[in-house]
């Protein structure tokens, strides 16, 4: 693992060591070569997927356990995106089990004829959760189905001019007070990119094996890569500090989130600012191995692990 000359300290030593079994299982299988005599379903059955499992409602959704302030906005379709994320992004479900697949169908039945998915924005096109949620979809093993082919369809038709992805309402310099708004609001595609809308939508072509080699992929991660730690096009996401607040599983776009991407998509892509962000990664390695920094708040209080094993796969792939 030539890779590792770059940094420090071990960083596989604490995630083969840290007690936590689906950790240790990523670990030991992508940068071991081992997890040989162990069945990935065998994750599936740890307290911590079964707890999650223990709350999906009939129709296969999660319901969402707070306070509803938007009525238009589907609370539960939003909860249910974050539960498939811990399913699927940390204990490998597929299609192959029946909780994921009732999800699944939930989640498809929010499909337009266009091919996005709505609801969550309301009645308005949101191509990051449509995004995000064909990401999780593909890696659940839908990755030929013709709903997902659909919606590759319509995030390539909302692309904007310059080639990434912006939310249409915010093009036409609407804020979240049109979510509550019944009509769709078409976007104006000669503004810019976001780079925190192409960075989520990103990370669905990067997880398909055909889309991530087609040119809108490596025209995106390109024009990502030339964003970091600058703000965002948009004044309302213009914080430089969202490229250093990480979470797991990736929620919004942050250099590591948008590192896998582009690892997956273009890993010889190197410039000055992929450099940066690389060396900033390494430079908060503590001695025990594992990586710091704003980690944002999670359910399992196990994040720096997790966190730590998605640095160690970007610099896996990338040179």
């Amino acid at each position: 693992m030539t890779w590792l000359n770059g940094l420090r300290f071990d960083p596989i030593a604490p995630l083969v060591s840290s007690g936590h079994p689906a950790v240790r299982y990523w670990a030991e299988r992508e940068f071991l070569q081992g997890s040989a005599g162990t069945a990935e379903t065998a994750l599936w059955d740890l307290p911590i997927p079964r707890r999650i499992m223990r709350h999906q409602g009939p129709d296969g959704s999660w319901p969402y356990p707070g306070r509803r302030p938007r009525s238009r906005t589907d609370y539960d379709l939003l909860e249910t995106y974050r539960n498939l994320g811990f399913l699927v992004e940390m204990f490998g479900l597929t299609r192959e089990h029946p909780a994921l697949a009732a999800a699944a169908q939930y989640v498809l039945s929010h499909q337009t004829p266009e091919g996005d998915l709505r609801g969550i924005y309301g009645n308005q096109y949101s191509p990051n959760y449509t995004a995000g949620f064909i990401e999780l979809l593909v890696k659940a093993g839908y990755t030929d189905d013709p709903r997902v082919d659909l919606a590759f369809a319509w995030l390539e038709s909302a692309r904007q001019d310059d080639g990434g992805w912006a939310l249409p309402l915010r093009t036409r310099g609407r804020n979240l007070d049109a979510l509550d708004q019944s009509s769709t609001i078409a976007p104006d595609p000669t503004r810019p990119f976001s780079h925190l809308i192409t960075g989520v939508v990103l990370r669905a072509y990067a997880a398909h094996p055909r889309h991530r080699s087609g040119p809108s992929a490596r025209k995106a991660s390109e024009l990502l890569a030339s964003r970091f730690f600058e703000p965002d096009a948009y004044r309302d996401k213009g914080r430089i500090a969202d490229w250093t607040e990480f979470s797991f599983p990736f929620w919004m776009t942050d250099l590591v989130s948008a590192l896998d991407s582009i690892s997956n998509i273009q890993p010889e892509l190197t410039t000055k600012k992929t450099d940066r962000a690389r060396d900033w990664l390494a430079d908060r390695q503590e001695p025990s191995g594992l990586f710091a920094g704003h980690l944002l708040r999670d359910r399992f209080h196990d994040l720096q692990l997790w966190f730590s094993l998605a640095v160690c796969r970007v610099f896996a792939r990338m040179p």
